[in-house]
């Protein structure tokens, strides 16, 4: 049976057009996208804090505190140690053995399995979306590990990363019960260099 020309040509141009339908994504010199336009970027920027043992781009990359109560406290206690914890470590000679030394996997940010949280944050906090991403890094041991970070859209657009996800369980269910992730954020996104990186 012949194909009209019009279904041929429609043959060659899907798979392309496919393609084409994925977001792009800027990535940096380490080859990880940074910023808050994406999940996997605030996640990264999460990670990054802790190599760089910078306290300032931890806070900017967290969550602000929101709602109320003992959850409220319990999250602004866990910033203000581990903000604490990270300038006691930025002034050691010797990095601790079981902090992130680099950046090594990026998979593609994906949404819990139960609607519950995202209707929550969304009902409660006016919060546009909630995802969870897991990046992999290699400690200054040398050993490997993937952490699973949640990641809030706010109103505004932009993600930011919540470090503590058992003082805001409403939003979080189930995050430690999803299967590690499979997708590299690579086949996800049409990844760019930056115009600097671009430079030879």
């Amino acid at each position: 049976m012949k194909l009209p020309l019009i279904a041929l040509i429609s043959l060659i141009l899907l798979p392309s057009a496919i393609a084409e339908e994925k977001p792009k994504m800027m990535v940096s010199a380490d080859g990880f996208p940074a910023g808050n336009d994406s999940p996997e970027a605030a996640a990264c920027d999460l990670a990054r804090a802790f190599i760089k043992v910078d306290s300032k781009q931890f806070k900017e990359t967290c969550i602000a505190p929101f709602g109320g109560g003992k959850n409220r406290e319990a999250y602004e206690s866990f910033l203000k140690k581990v903000t604490s914890n990270i300038e006691i470590e930025s002034k050691k000679e010797t990095r601790s053995p079981g902090g992130p030394k680099k950046l090594t996997k990026l998979f593609a940010a994906r949404h819990l399995s139960l609607n519950g949280p995202a209707s929550a944050g969304y009902a409660m906090h006016d919060f546009h979306d909630i995802m969870f991403v897991d990046v992999g890094v290699e400690l200054v041991s040398g050993k490997t590990a993937i952490n699973r970070t949640l990641v809030i859209k706010k109103k505004d657009g932009k993600w930011y990363v919540h470090p503590a996800p058992n003082t805001a369980r409403l939003l979080s269910v189930g995050l430690n019960d999803e299967e590690p992730s499979t997708v590299d954020f690579k086949e996800a996104y049409t990844i760019e260099k930056s115009e600097i990186e671009k430079k030879p």
